[in-house]
């Protein structure tokens, strides 16, 4: 039977495994769609949603993420489709130009119009599973979206709610649109360094080979680094071959990162060259706009666009043109020459392949899925229960001719630079089955992936990976070259390894540095003292964690450093390269900011680094006056597998306070049944009147990750509430 089902899966349509005569789901009203669907909510508030068929269980979906959190759901949609300005106002005009860009509603609806029929279906179930929540809701008052269109998934079909697009600056189209002027470097150059400022974002992958396991079983560590509340936790069954388990990004009907009973799949974030900029030569003639082609003039195609912007309490209008040639829609200027940017741009592919690769149940069929090669933003970490584990460096590769550098803007009049079509997915980089037993990836380069049997550089074309070192991945390196004999905990354990590596980069030059000085400053005595003393490991009660971090913050902000050097590079240079007087600066102004901020330097991490959720707002506003509990994460910056990035410097707090980092997390163990343990940064619901609204945080502080319910019997145990979509008491 599975291999029938992997055979109908690939050729895209589903089978049913029951005989009696099944109603057309298009057919029926939304109350009896919601009849065929059951959902069970556990003990956290997880649901486990069971449909008949597909489109049944993604209705479920849908109306249980609603209930959970209606408002990330709507934000999303809004933002995908660009109607942002509409509720946020005229500043967000072009974010909604940049989506219109590269797909109108138009172009939306047509490629819905032109999806295979299951997919139409699942569709039209994802619409129908949000508006049934609205009819049966009438109490909750949308912002913008009171109805859900089939087509709004093209708009939101790999996974990330931004995936490549969000690479393209709304500052360089704005100045474009409005001026035809291109961006200032030094307003680029501060923005980049705004970019290497923040908390950097990506995720974590691991896969572990049975013969390093206890149990003999292939085991996968899921872990996205994710804004928090990002995602939420959910279990999808139907009769028709799904049984997905892991963390959707709110108003998705697939499980982007998780597993089924026989595969599990975890993004990373990856640096494959899949972007480019092609710079036009463009002519007016006669009134109409044309750009040059070898030897041949081809007209830009020139459109219009209406777009909404809240002003007060009235809706403005204002009108865009828009120009696009084959490369792509104009995007910016470049050297005064308009510049297109190209970007996969397949929705339908796309969706096709995110829903494929939750049902698959093998190495083969999944290996097949990735033929479709529509998945441009991600790697993938993968792992199943015939024992293997493997490693996809990205997927939609575009060949391209390796003469021209297109790391910069290449001109677009030569055909020479075009895309030459894809790379087949056996020509990019993967690894399948390394001979030391694992293999990872912190958004870090493929090449150190599972140390000697990583692919090798050489036999790739550059542009595949322009990914680079980072801490977490030489972390990861050195916990996992030692270790065997894993457990589920022992793998959580590992995830959650307190060690630093930036620090041990950092802080040794500066203590140096303070005592090679023949007239020390007194007053940094004590904190040089505690630096000494520490073995760059994380915790609630480390006074030297609190110093690092705060020292390292503000060296990325005011430290200088030779151009072109990465991340790593740069905390290298600091710790060892940097001027003595530079470090014992920024150290200074350290403590005396902490000193400022909280009366003294000795502050334990705990007392500083902290979690709170006050409500549900998109946007989290932080108080240290309001309840908190300590976190004894660090940044992913410094290395720190479990990240735990925060914001700071608001009026009402001068505390850290999380918002992006682990988000869900699971641990997961391939054998004749499916274990797996989970957590999530708060809870389930975004209702702070709900108890699943931050019943996990403490959990999540402990590193005490919950079992997984999978199998009905287990989820009936574990049953809170079970109803059918309308019928919730």
């Amino acid at each position: 039977m599975r291999a029938l089902l992997l055979v109908l899966c690939f050729a895209f349509f589903s089978c049913k495994t029951d005989s009696k005569p099944v109603k057309d789901f298009s057919a029926l009203s939304l109350s009896e769609k919601a009849e065929r669907v059951t959902i069970i909510r556990d003990d956290f508030g997880v649901p486990h949603i069971y449909g008949k068929t597909d489109a049944d269980a993604v209705f479920g979906l849908l109306y249980a993420q609603c209930e959970d959190d209606f408002n990330r759901v709507e934000q999303n949609y809004i933002w995908a489709t660009g109607r942002l300005a509409e509720v946020e106002g005229e500043d967000a005009l072009y974010s909604d130009l940049r989506a219109k860009l590269f797909m109108t509603e138009e172009e939306a609806i047509a490629n819905y119009e032109n999806s295979p029929g299951w997919l139409k279906k699942l569709c039209d179930a994802f619409a129908d599973g949000i508006n049934f929540y609205l009819e049966t809701h009438p109490k909750v008052k949308p912002k913008l979206l009171t109805h859900f269109e089939p087509w709004m998934p093209m708009y939101f079909s790999e996974g990330s709610i931004g995936g490549d697009i969000e690479r393209i600056r709304t500052n360089t189209i704005k100045a474009f649109y409005e001026s035809g002027m291109e961006v200032p470097e030094m307003e680029l150059k501060e923005q980049e360094k705004k970019v290497l400022e923040a908390e950097p974002q990506g995720s974590n992958g691991i896969a572990i080979a049975g013969e390093l396991t206890q149990s003999g079983d292939a085991m996968l560590l899921i872990n996205p680094h994710t804004s928090f509340y990002f995602r939420c936790e959910v279990h999808v069954v139907s009769e028709e071959g799904l049984n997905a388990y892991g963390a959707v990004t709110w108003g998705q009907f697939f499980v982007y990162q998780g597993f089924n009973e026989k595969t599990g799949w975890m993004h990373t974030s990856g640096d494959t060259d899949v972007i480019d900029e092609f710079q036009e030569k463009v002519v007016n003639m006669e009134g109409k706009l044309w750009y040059q082609y070898g030897e041949e003039l081809r007209p830009v195609i020139t459109t219009e666009v209406i777009l909404k912007y809240k002003d007060g309490d009235v809706l403005r209008e204002k009108k865009f043109p828009m120009y696009r040639t084959h490369h792509g829609p104009i995007t910016h200027v470049v050297d005064g020459q308009w510049t297109a940017s190209a970007m996969m741009w397949e929705p339908v592919n796309a969706l096709e392949q995110s829903f494929i690769r939750t049902k698959q149940d093998g190495y083969k069929g999944f290996r097949k899925m990735m033929d479709i090669r529509a998945n441009s933003s991600n790697n993938t970490v993968y792992a199943d229960a015939e024992g293997n584990i493997a490693y996809f460096h990205g997927n939609f590769v575009p060949k391209r001719d390796v003469s021209f550098d297109y790391s910069k803007p290449v001109d677009g009049s030569n055909p020479k630079t075009d895309w030459q079509g894809l790379h087949p997915e056996e020509e990019n980089i993967l690894l399948l089955n390394p001979k030391n037993g694992w293999l990872q990836n912190c958004n870090s380069t493929p090449y150190t992936a599972a140390l000697e049997f990583s692919p090798k550089k050489e036999d790739y074309p550059n542009y595949m990976s322009i990914d680079r070192e980072n801490f977490r991945g030489v972390h990861a390196i050195g916990l996992l070259k030692e270790r065997r004999g894993y457990s589920l905990d022992s793998l959580i354990q590992l995830a959650h390894d307190p060690y630093l590596p930036a620090f041990e980069a950092l802080i040794p030059g500066l203590i140096k540095a303070y005592y090679r000085q023949h007239d020390r400053n007194p007053k940094l005595q004590g904190a040089i003292d505690v630096l000494a003393d520490w073995d760059f490991r994380t915790s609630k009660e480390s006074v030297a964690m609190t110093l690092a971090h705060f020292y390292g913050t503000r060296y990325y902000q005011e430290g200088k450093y030779p151009e072109g050097m990465i991340p790593m590079e740069r905390v290298n240079y600091w710790g060892s390269k940097s001027p003595n007087v530079e470090k014992l600066r920024v150290f200074e102004a350290t403590v005396d900011q902490l000193t400022l901020d909280f009366g003294t330097w000795n502050i334990p991490w705990g007392e500083v680094n902290r979690y709170q959720r006050l409500n549900g707002d998109i946007r989290q506003a932080f108080d240290d006056s309001k309840p908190s509990i300590p976190i004894g994460f660090a940044s992913g910056r410094w290395g720190a597998l479990a990240a735990y990035g925060a914001r700071y410097g608001s009026e009402k707090a001068k505390k850290l306070y999380g918002t992006r980092g682990n988000s869900f997390v699971a641990a997961v163990e391939f054998g004749d049944k499916v274990k797996a343990k989970s957590i999530l940064a708060g809870g389930q619901s975004g209702d702070p009147d709900s108890p699943h609204f931050d019943d996990q945080i403490q959990l999540y502080a402990d590193v005490k990750w919950k079992d997984v319910p999978y199998y009905k019997e287990d989820v009936t145990k574990r049953a809170k509430e079970n109803y059918r979509p309308g019928e919730r008491k």
